[in-house]
């Protein structure tokens, strides 16, 4: 028992105040700093978070193709059983989708589920189901499928099952997904004027697909194909795809000689992602005409006053049955003659197109004064036509006219 005292005196008086003191260097490294060469970023900075870094491999590839896409999901797939990160993965892979063209692909969204983990994020009573278990997870698979949506990539029925056993089928993405699987075959096939899928990358053949599109008011319009190269003047080496119906040469025969006629675009109409110039032959509204028809002429557009002969009622009578009719391409603002798409949108094709127009079957345009009318957002693109250069087609807010005469072709 005495020794046992002898012990702890010595300790305390001795070497007591040195081990303390070196417990108080270690836990606080202010003693020998060598000690700790990896100090703990917390320690020193309260507040920050020491998140893992994480390497985009998409925007580093070298081959941006499908192949190289599916292969670096299958490799991070492979690299780790719990997948961690999946989440910031699966985003860095739909803001590159683009990149690889692989943006309207359904097996690279279904590759991109299947990294999700499988069971794990399944609900199991009705407050998580109701409560969105797993929000993060659950949010990015609600994305991924609105960018589906946005690209008009409808999923199938394996997706559903991928779905199901991800999430369960009290799943928020489960939900997102009967959503589209009721909406998107509706408007899939409701187009009147349906389009392949993928669209042509020929410029030729989408001006053809959208001047079939637009002639479809006048079911006897002909669309014809011309080359440049078969005028002797012509600048542009190039194609004109003219869309015109006997109705519309009958009016341009009918037309005054005294009146002239405009070339207004460019215009464009949306082919899916594709987008195509158009120009129009346009004559002004004819007054005296309008003036002479009938106020009573029923539309048969209108249907704000719909009477239905039913319980003895006798059916609606039309008025003005043999007075004069106007035409579908008699509009109040004008009259349309004709429109074309052209290679170059330029002004020397379009009068070439005049040319040959009045070439083949329209000898009566060549008696008539001409006034080009170009419209763009911006004045320069209309002084780019002027200089013979390629323009993509704007909206008309500003225009330059130059008045030709069809006689001095």
């Amino acid at each position: 028992m005495l020794r046992r005292a002898q012990c702890l005196l010595r300790l305390h008086g001795n070497g007591g105040h040195s081990l303390v003191s070196r417990f108080r260097n270690y836990a606080t490294d202010e003693g020998n700093p060598k000690q700790n060469p990896n100090p703990n970023p917390r320690a020193q900075k309260p507040g920050t978070k020491n998140l893992p870094a994480l390497r985009n491999p998409f925007a580093a590839a070298q081959d941006r193709t499908k192949n190289s896409y599916l292969t670096m999901v299958e490799i991070f797939q492979e690299r780790d059983v719990h997948r961690r990160n999946h989440v910031e993965f699966i985003y860095a892979a739909l803001k590159n989708m683009a990149d690889f063209g692989v943006e309207r692909d359904l097996e690279v969204y279904k590759a991109l589920i299947n990294v999700m983990p499988k069971g794990k994020f399944i609900p199991t009573n009705m407050f998580q189901a109701e409560f969105m278990h797993y929000p993060k997870q659950q949010q990015c698979i609600i994305d991924l499928l609105e960018q589906m949506e946005d690209c008009g990539v409808m999923p199938d029925h394996e997706m559903e099952a991928m779905l199901l056993n991800v999430f369960g089928r009290q799943g928020h993405p489960l939900r997102k997904y009967w959503r589209m699987m009721y909406w998107m075959p509706k408007f899939k096939n409701l187009s009147p004027w349906p389009l392949p899928d993928p669209v042509p990358d020929d410029t030729l053949e989408m001006a053809k697909l959208a001047l079939e599109r637009m002639c479809t008011v006048d079911l006897r319009s002909k669309i014809t194909v011309f080359e440049t190269s078969e005028l002797k003047d012509a600048i542009d080496d190039t194609w004109i795809v003219s869309g015109m119906s006997p109705e519309q040469e009958k009016l341009l025969r009918e037309h005054s000689r005294q009146k002239a006629l405009y070339i207004e675009g460019p215009f464009h109409i949306w082919l899916r992602n594709r987008r195509i110039n158009y120009f129009t032959l346009r004559a002004d509204a004819d007054s005296e005409f309008l003036s002479e028809l009938d106020e009573r002429q029923l539309d048969e557009d209108d249907v704000s006053h719909i009477e239905v002969p039913f319980f003895g009622r006798a059916p609606p009578r039309r008025h003005n049955q043999l007075g004069k009719l106007r035409s579908v391409h008699q509009q109040d603002d004008g009259t349309i003659m004709a429109i074309c798409a052209t290679g170059t949108s330029t002004k020397d094709s379009l009068l070439s197109w005049i040319r040959l127009l009045e070439a083949n079957g329209n000898p009566s345009i060549g008696e008539v004064p001409v006034l080009f009318r170009f419209t763009s957002e911006v004045p320069a693109k209309a002084e780019e036509i002027e200089g013979g250069a390629s323009v993509p087609a704007t909206s008309d807010n500003s225009s330059q006219d130059e008045h030709i005469s069809s006689r001095q072709k």
